[in-house]
């Protein structure tokens, strides 16, 4: 146990349990191997990428509102303080927040929806599978190995942070069509136990993206009027808040009463997450790593009261906000931008540029439509729109 980890539960991940890299590497004699993959994964492109990622809503619709990037941020402080408060590696899980929408298309799941129904011929495509294969593969910044060579707990966390993918143990060599083409592609190189729970970690980090984008939904969806704030008031978890904020304050100007209503909201279930975690290692009582992803059921949780209280609150943002028809709009031209992009790369991939392009020489249809794929997969909103309008509109001067 390093320096840095000293303190934490004998079941957090910490540098004397690391199950190493595919590659192996001498570890730094200055940050733990989990501080090494965070550093690898806020210097490599993809990173920078996301702040030109749609969360909700489009780069061009407003300066304030949460990027993909910002919400990796948001993710990653949550998951810390969690961390903290309950004796596990920080470090990991700020790595695996910080990477856990790395495969994300631009404009959200609708351009996800439409990337995956075009390659349904040639494999599908899955967004966390897709991070995956960035950071093992697409990734090319070092010269001895392809991808960020990130440590097994840290790839586990991504491929499996919401839980087992098969009901048992498999052939990794020869993984189930089942699971997605970017983890049986890795699998056949890296066993990630896919059959277990992940470590608490990635457990924490999990759950912290569920709190980070519920909140922030409630927010970015008031700001830009999409419903109004009388109308939070039925939903059970959030008309607390509201009531506990207007007990305290009166007449708050209304940017100050959405901060703190998130605010408490975030505590709240941050709280709750807290205690009933609590609960569930003493019940568990591990003593490794190991006994947390051997356990029949996640360690890290929300209670049955938060659950249903936070089904209510989804159940109010998909009616208002998921599907409000300004949202529905926006994500059904990316949906066209993300089909009609694809269709033209797959038919001339010369299209593409030249180190895409390259890729295609000489190989199946299959693979150039994979590497047409990885092309857009990786796309911010603004290029995706760019090079829509570059090639669709005959008038555009740009090449």
């Amino acid at each position: 146990m390093t320096i840095y980890e000293q303190g934490l539960m004998p079941w957090a991940c910490t540098a004397a349990t690391v199950r190493g890299r595919l590659y192996e590497e001498a570890e730094s004699p200055t940050r733990s191997p989990f501080q090494r993959d965070r550093d690898r994964i806020i210097h490599c492109s993809t990173f920078r990428r996301l702040k030109h990622k749609t969360q909700v809503f489009v780069f061009h619709e407003g300066d304030y509102y949460r990027t993909r990037l910002t919400h990796s941020i948001e993710v990653s402080q949550i998951a810390r303080s969690i961390c903290r408060a309950l004796g596990l590696n920080e470090d990991l899980a700020e790595a695996l927040s910080l990477a856990h929408d790395f495969g994300h298309t631009a404009f959200g799941h609708a351009g996800e929806e439409a990337l995956d129904a075009a390659m349904e011929p040639y494999g599908g495509f899955d967004h966390n599978a897709q991070s995956l294969r960035l950071v093992t593969k697409l990734e090319r910044r070092y010269a001895a190995f392809p991808g960020l060579n990130l440590t097994w707990d840290t790839l586990e966390g991504l491929a499996k942070h919401n839980g087992p993918l098969t009901e048992g143990p498999i052939d990794h060599k020869n993984p189930p069509k089942t699971l997605p083409y970017g983890l049986r592609e890795y699998l056949a190189l890296h066993d990630l136990e896919v059959h277990t729970h992940p470590s608490a970690e990635a457990q924490v980090a999990a759950l912290s993206d569920d709190i980070a984008y519920n909140n922030h939904d409630v927010d970015d969806g008031l700001r830009a009027n999409l419903f109004e704030f009388s109308q939070l008031q039925d939903i059970p978890l959030v008309g607390r808040a509201i009531a506990e904020v207007k007990k305290r304050h009166q007449d708050l100007a209304p940017a100050i009463l959405i901060h703190e209503v998130v605010r408490r909201l975030i505590n709240v279930m941050v709280t709750d997450i807290l205690e009933q975690s609590a609960g569930r290692i003493k019940g568990l009582d591990p003593k490794h790593p190991g006994d947390i992803r051997g356990a029949g059921a996640p360690v890290i949780a929300f209670s049955e009261a938060m659950e249903k209280d936070l089904g209510a609150l989804k159940a109010f943002l998909n009616e208002n906000m998921y599907r409000h028809y300004r949202v529905n709009r926006m994500s059904a031209k990316g949906k066209r931008v993300v089909t009609e992009l694809f269709n033209l790369y797959i038919e001339e991939p010369g299209l593409m540029p030249p180190e895409w392009s390259g890729q295609t020489q000489d190989v199946g249809k299959k693979k150039v439509a994979r590497v047409v794929a990885d092309f857009i997969a990786g796309m911010t909103d603004r290029y995706a729109l760019r090079e829509y309008k570059k090639l669709f509109d005959i008038t555009a001067l740009e090449i």
